[in-house]
Order: structure tokens, then C-alpha cells, then sequence
């Protein structure tokens, strides 16, 4: 699979930590290189998963971990639920990252509090979520194709067109993917929508089929938005409320605690 490097913030303090996010790491399918420095507090990885399941594996070191750069060229995340994006409900959060390489777009993603299930993941043409998800357009569609699945022809596929994703029992979604026709500087300002059914890819009998694959109601979206390159992301202080990233990931975390006390349910979504 295309392999990426994914810049993390470690709160290490001493060669100990190193040796010991070092060895979680090594002998783990999908990751190819590990790069550590206690001088700037990074661990970068070269790896052909998600970037949640390596933040998870860091953290179960006990070191908090902060995803601060994705890929050696463009980037860009698109937030959805939060403060930052739309959801129809507080439990759907999530965060899906794209980064550039010469094998095509990855898209790598994790997304909480939906129906255990299939459900379509599409880029639309408009990044405009004042009114949720009514007002963010149709599909990208620069070609004017009729609708299809990630794996067509680029004529017979709308460009954000990007298949369905899987949730688990949980109601949790962790994915990545290699899209080969997708541009990140086409997609920045555009949003990215979930809707609450599979997509057919366009090989339905619905009359919806050829235009959105028969996906059903938009239940979340978020714009996309240009993000930080491998070492593009110095940040230390925040400059809107002067917290640290430590405080500022911390905060969140007892944002999502509150949502998981109203709702019942887990929601674990790493959002940086």
C-alpha cells in the first residue's frame, strides 16, 4: 500500500521515553520507518495505516501524542461535527485528513457516533456549511460524469465520488484510502459530506443512483481545509486563547468527555 510519513507531537522527557515509544512501534505491520527526537519532541512515522491507529499505539506508551504534520506535499483536513463542522447530532464527530503523493490522494480518516454499517463518503462542490449540510452543493463534479465508485473510469465517476465507509459496532469508522484522481488544491474550500446510507456506486435501479448513488440524507460534513505538511507546523502556543497544544488537547478531550456523559455512548475521535 502508498506509504505516507505522519509527523506527531510527543510529550517526551528523557531517552527512556524514546526507547520506549521506539520499541511499541517496531516489528508492526504497515509501518516502514521510525524516526525520533527527543530534542524537538517528534516522532515521525512512515506508514501505510491510519493515523489514528498510530497516535493509539503511542499513546498506549502513556505519552500524549498530537498529529502535527501528514505527507511530504499538500495536505488537508476536513473536520466534521464539533464546533468546526456540521453533524444532525452531537455524536457524530470526526476527522479526515489528505495528503498528496505520486500514487494518488490518501485519505485517512476516523469518524464516531454513526450507524454500525456502510455509509457514503462524498467531496461536494461547495464549502459553505451556514445552513449544515443543504448548502455545501452537489458532488465535485468538474467533468459533468454521471455518478460512479472510486475505482471508475474518470468519465464515468463525479471526482467526489470516494466509495462508502465501514463502522463498527461501535459506531466507530477507521479508514484510509488511495484515490487517484483527486488534486488536493482542487478539493481546499470544498466539503466533505457522510450520508446515512451505502452508496451504490451507481449501479443502482434508482433514479438517485447515477447522481448520488441513492446515499440517502447528509447527516455530516465539514469543509476542507489546508493543513500542515511534514514539519510545516511549528506551533507551541495557540494565539486565540494562549493555551499550549497539551492544553488545548486536553480541552478537547474533556469536550468529547461531556458528549459521551449526555449521550451514553463512546466517542473517542482524535480531532487534531
Amino acid at each position: 500500500m502508498t506509504s505516507a510519513k505522519i509527523e506527531f507531537a510527543v510529550n517526551m522527557t528523557c531517552q527512556k521515553c524514546v526507547d520506549t515509544v521506539r520499541n511499541k512501534l517496531t516489528d508492526i505491520s504497515g509501518i516502514k520507518n521510525v524516526d525520533i527526537s527527543l530534542e524537538k519532541g517528534n516522532v515521525v512515522v512512515e506508514t501505510s495505516l491510519p493515523y489514528s491507529v498510530i497516535q493509539e499505539k503511542i499513546e498506549q506508551t502513556g505519552k500524549k501524542a498530537i498529529l502535527k504534520g501528514y505527507g511530504d506535499n499538500s495536505s488537508a483536513v476536513a473536520m466534521l461535527g464539533g464546533t468546526s463542522g456540521y453533524s444532525i447530532n452531537e455524536n457524530i464527530m470526526g476527522v479526515i485528513r489528505f495528503a498528496q503523493t505520486p500514487d494518488g490522494c490518501i485519505i485517512d480518516g476516523t469518524i464516531d457516533g454513526l450507524n454500525p454499517g456502510k455509509h457514503g463518503m462524498h467531496i461536494h462542490e461547495c464549502g459553505d456549511i451556514s445552513r449544515g449540510c443543504d448548502s455545501v452543493g452537489e458532488h465535485f463534479n468538474p467533468n459533468n460524469s454521471v455518478h460512479g465508485g472510486p475505482e471508475d473510469e474518470i468519465f464515468k465517476r463525479h471526482i467526489g465520488d470516494l466509495g462508502n465507509i465501514t463502522v463498527d459496532n461501535f459506531g466507530r469508522a477507521t479508514f484510509r484510502k488511495v484515490d487517484k484522481l483527486i488534486n488536493i488544491p482542487d478539493i481546499i474550500g470544498r466539503s466533505l459530506v457522510i450520508t446515512e446510507k451505502p452508496d451504490d456506486l451507481g449501479k443502482g435501479d434508482n433514479l438517485e443512483s447515477k447522481i448520488n448513488g441513492n446515499s440517502g440524507n447528509r447527516l455530516a460534513c465539514g469543509v476542507i481545509a489546508r493543513s500542515s505538511g511534514l514539519f510545516e507546523n511549528t506551533k507551541q502556543i495557540c494565539a486565540c486563547d494562549g493555551l499550549t497544544l497539551w492544553d488545548e488537547r486536553d480541552k478537547a478531550i474533556v469536550h468529547k468527555q461531556k458528549i459521551k456523559n449526555y449521550s451514553g455512548t463512546s466517542n473517542n475521535c482524535i480531532i487534531f
